[in-house]
């Protein structure tokens, strides 16, 4: 007996063939936003349900209606495989020596998507406001930019700066320890990238741009910036920056290729 799936509100931003698969089809329900619809075997509409549970797209919760309910056992059964490819995740730094304290470990961008990052900015200079332990300068610095990477934490910012060291980019990173809101308006460039904090317990459904501070009063800098790209959670509320353009990251690894691992925002100035 197979089942009848609808999995939505989906943004036409999102890549939906890739989250869901090529069985499912989609319509347009509104401006904007799509729902898509498959009829599946029992273990691949559990599969889907286990793998999108709790989570959203763009601001919006995400429903996965399943008709007729799945056994509990399926349900069971797919929660567990789920969890098990969880662990099977795009690596963040693969080189030996690294350093990363506990935040840093959870908030890393993966290296994969972080140099993806560095070529999509095409030998720009990037200014980073906010570098943690150092994963996204050193993606862009890998990839041939020049970044000032920013961070306000001394301990961390010696952990990017050691990090920078083992991949070879030390030289193409200068590094400002300090608040970004303070040390922002004496800068300007070509792009100013931001990973705010997002926290290891952020909203899955809906996360908004006072969930992520000090987003808001980075952007009211933004213009004296020509581009400024936001990575932010799979469940930021786009509509809340208005005139971004996003785009979703997927991971690369078996255990995450059809996990949305962030958005990717781009404004002009």
């Amino acid at each position: 007996m197979r089942h009848q799936l609808r999995v939505g509100p989906l943004p036409d931003w999102l890549d939906w063939q890739r989250l869901l698969g090529a069985d499912f089809q989609v319509e347009a329900v509104e401006p904007g936003w799509r729902v898509a619809s498959a009829r599946l075997e029992p273990h691949q509409a559990a599969d889907v349900a286990a793998r999108l549970r709790g989570v959203g797209f763009g601001g919006r919760a995400l429903a996965v209606e399943v008709q007729p309910a799945l056994e509990r056992r399926r349900v069971r059964a797919a929660r567990a495989e789920d969890a098990r490819r969880r662990r099977d995740t795009s690596a963040g730094f693969s080189r030996p020596g690294v350093e990363l304290d506990a935040e840093a470990r959870f908030s890393l961008t993966p290296e994969a998507l972080a140099l993806e990052l560095g070529e999509r900015a095409a030998g720009r200079d990037v200014v980073d406001a906010c570098a943690g332990a150092g994963g996204n300068a050193i993606g862009f610095a890998r990839a041939g930019s020049r970044v000032l990477a920013i961070e306000r934490d001394a301990a961390r910012l010696g952990m990017a700066q050691h990090n920078a060291r083992i991949y070879g980019v030390a030289d193409r990173i200068e590094w400002r320890c300090g608040d970004a809101l303070q040390l922002l308006p004496e800068l300007s460039g070509e792009l100013l990238f931001v990973d705010p904090p997002w926290g290891e317990r952020w909203d899955r459904q809906r996360v908004g741009v006072a969930d992520l501070a000090p987003l808001d009063g980075i952007l009211a800098m933004r213009e004296r910036f020509a581009q400024t790209w936001l990575k932010v959670p799979a469940s930021f509320d786009v509509a809340s920056v208005p005139g971004a353009a996003a785009r979703a990251v997927f991971g690369v690894a078996a255990g995450d290729a059809q996990r949305v691992k962030f958005l990717l925002l781009e404004l002009g100035a």
